[in-house]
């Protein structure tokens, strides 16, 4: 692992995740593409040698997430970078709602990032360069109604960001989160079909701040949380 130049992305199929594999790819960078579901066809057409497409991943098991980390680790050369895209959201209110939901938000949200970054840990650079960037929200700040498990879970993610940068912070990895806006997916367009879409946040803008946390030019960021709005 002399070259550890990889970046490895979680939930990399979904429309943030593929443009953050779209951005490093075009950089020049190794990837090591993780997603729950098999390997879209698109993907594994965009995305060949010297990539690493990883489907069936459940990244709330620890064992699972060290296999496919030691997988990429070992056929690529070695890790600098964990982006942390998987994730899910639902709404609902508590009244009318269960409270599996909120297990289900934490699961999704929260677990997969501690666990995907538990096992990439052992394989960042210790001697520089690494780089941890988790995806939280914007809606984390001040919850909605039918807003709360989902909030609640991205809170998560940023305490996790905060408590995992002071953790590697002399091995020089630095640890960031991203609070996006509302993402302009189709998955959202479909559920939002009257919203003002022209204010939400292209993918591609998330995933150029995603970049520019991996890069050098952010060495001395560490335990931030970004908010990434565009006009919302």
């Amino acid at each position: 692992m002399s070259d550890p130049s990889t970046v490895v992305v979680t939930g990399a199929f979904g429309a943030l995740g593929a443009a953050v594999a779209r951005r490093f790819a075009g950089r020049g960078m190794r990837l090591g593409l993780l997603g729950h579901g098999s390997v879209p066809g698109w993907a594994a057409q965009e995305f060949g040698a010297p990539h690493m497409l990883v489907g069936g991943v459940d990244l709330t098991a620890q064992p699972a997430a060290d296999a496919a980390m030691k997988a990429i680790a070992a056929a690529t050369g070695g890790l600098r970078v964990l982006v942390n895209v998987a994730g899910g959201f639902r709404w609902e209110t508590l009244e009318q709602g269960d409270v599996s939901t909120w297990e289900l938000m934490f699961t999704m949200n929260l677990k997969t990032a501690v666990v995907a970054s538990k096992a990439a840990v052992p394989y960042l650079p210790a001697g520089g360069g690494g780089r941890i960037i988790n995806i939280g929200a914007g809606a984390a700040g001040r919850a909605a109604a039918g807003m709360g498990a989902y909030a609640a879970s991205k809170a998560g993610v940023e305490r996790l960001t905060e408590a995992l940068a002071a953790e590697l912070k002399d091995r020089h990895i630095t640890v960031n989160a991203i609070l996006p806006g509302t993402i302009d997916t189709p998955a959202n367009r479909a559920s939002m079909p009257d919203a003002d879409v022209t204010r939400w946040v292209h993918p591609d803008a998330v995933a150029d701040v995603v970049v520019f946390l991996a890069s050098e030019a952010a060495r001395a960021v560490n335990g931030a949380a970004v908010r990434v709005f565009g006009r919302g």
